[in-house]
């Protein structure tokens, strides 16, 4: 076999993936932290303001970056629905339904940002504009995901189920992205463009791009606490996970003699 497909075959098996992921987690939250925090101070005081919307515009460093991880997220999960109905696997089916509330937290925040950069912008907080619609569907599959995963008892049932109502949702992804491109709206049209060039200058580019760089790495931490939690529930009657608990017990027993 392949060394690069034996790794991966490897790290398929739910107590490797523990065991990676528990080393890679801390990384990641810090890497996601220290890249936040430069983001958000580039964004907030380095920039300067917009000449046409002003300090308003520095919503952007908060608002752009969570909806392009509110796609992402979906992208991903779909994905790995995907692959859980086809292949089966169990991994699959956890990470798909580990990354639907992550998806759903950048969803939310990606309307409210928008509500209240709106505002000053439009005079209102909300108007059916395409681009505000489609993501308020795509909020509305996230939440039916979650719901009907929680609505089956049997986990993996419930898992392959919402993964295919995933699927069915991926229709939603293109009409989000290029709304504002079929058709007129409120909603400025595309800024940054990693194919071509963007309508940005580099001093405002920068922190959005580190900020966009911190999101998908919280994503990816958040993605291995919840599945790694996931695992041990799922797993619950292996030998792994009674050894982990066995450890854990035995760590902690000191602390109460």
């Amino acid at each position: 076999m392949n060394p690069l497909t034996l790794w991966f075959h490897k790290l398929g098996s739910p107590p490797t993936f523990y065991r990676v992921g528990g080393r890679m987690q801390p990384w990641l939250y810090a890497i996601a932290l220290i890249a936040g925090a430069i983001g958000l101070y580039g964004g907030l005081v380095v920039a300067p303001a917009d000449y046409q919307q002003g300090e308003s515009f520095r919503m952007i460093y908060v608002h752009v970056p969570c909806a392009w991880m509110s796609l992402f997220v979906y992208a991903f999960m779909a994905a790995n629905g995907f692959i859980a109905l086809v292949w089966r696997i169990k991994l699959s089916e956890t990470l798909a339904m580990a990354s639907a509330p992550v998806g759903a937290a950048f969803t939310f925040i990606t309307l409210v940002s928008g509500s209240l950069w709106g505002k000053p912008m439009w005079g209102t907080w909300w108007t059916w504009d395409a681009r505000l619609t489609s993501e308020l569907v795509l909020l509305f599959l996230y939440l039916g995901v979650i719901g009907l995963y929680h609505a089956i008892e049997d986990t993996r049932q419930a898992a392959r189920a919402a993964a295919f109502l995933a699927l069915v949702g991926v229709v939603n992804l293109p009409i989000v992205h290029y709304s504002v491109v079929w058709w007129n709206t409120l909603h400025q049209g595309t800024t940054v463009s990693l194919m071509g060039q963007s309508h940005i200058t580099g001093n405002m580019l920068w922190p959005l791009l580190t900020m966009a760089f911190a999101t998908h790495v919280y994503f990816f931490a958040s993605l291995l606490a919840r599945s790694r939690a996931a695992l041990l529930e799922l797993e619950s009657g292996k030998d792994w996970v009674r050894q982990i608990a066995l450890a854990t017990a035995q760590n902690e027993a000191p602390a109460h003699v």
